[in-house]
């Protein structure tokens, strides 16, 4: 008994896949808007921390001190890896949200990101901290913002659309394809 699926079958899980990742869905303009300004929020936040986590740019911590407050800080060893890790998962995420290019994933990414700098920093600093590092307030409203990603997908101004307009549209029966009636000839 063999347990490859036809191929028909192949390709509808493979478009089905491809919709649950890709797929942007119909909505009404301005839902498609918002989504498109939250995508730039979130990207300008994430593509910021992240760049300061891996290059120390707008003034970051860069690799050393991102290694050094992983190890120490959210007791996450080893602390080079986890900084790595990190500051990939934001910048990378950052960018794809930005673009909307496999924005449901980048959203998990960047949601279990936050949930991990919340177990790990900043639940125990409260909600509403001004200490250093600060509570969690800044951590659960960008997990919040990469959940409505997640569910709602990158709207119809990112690449994401692009891809499910263009490749994944159900395919058109070509001209005199459909079955004729012949007449029993």
């Amino acid at each position: 008994m063999s347990t490859v699926a036809p191929p028909m079958q192949q390709q509808s899980r493979g478009r089905a896949f491809s919709a649950l990742v890709l797929g942007t869905r119909q909505a009404e303009l301005s839902v498609d808007v918002v989504l498109l300004v939250v995508r730039i929020v979130l990207a300008w936040i994430f593509i910021y921390y992240g760049a300061g986590k891996l290059f120390g740019w707008f003034n970051g911590p860069g690799m050393h001190q991102t290694s050094l407050f992983m190890a120490d800080t959210a007791h996450l060893r080893p602390g080079g890896f986890f900084a790595v890790l990190g500051g990939l998962i934001e910048l990378g995420g950052g960018i794809a949200i930005g673009i909307g290019l496999a924005t449901r994933v980048a959203g998990l990414a960047l949601f279990g990101d936050m949930v991990m700098a919340m177990i790990t920093v900043t639940w125990a600093r409260g909600i509403n901290s001004e200490q250093v590092p600060p509570g969690y307030e800044l951590n659960l409203t960008l997990a919040t913002l990469a959940l409505v990603m997640i569910v709602l997908g990158a709207g119809r101004f990112s690449i994401d659309a692009v891809i499910e307009r263009r490749f994944m549209e159900p395919p058109s029966n070509p001209v005199g394809s459909a079955s004729r009636n012949t007449g029993g000839r």
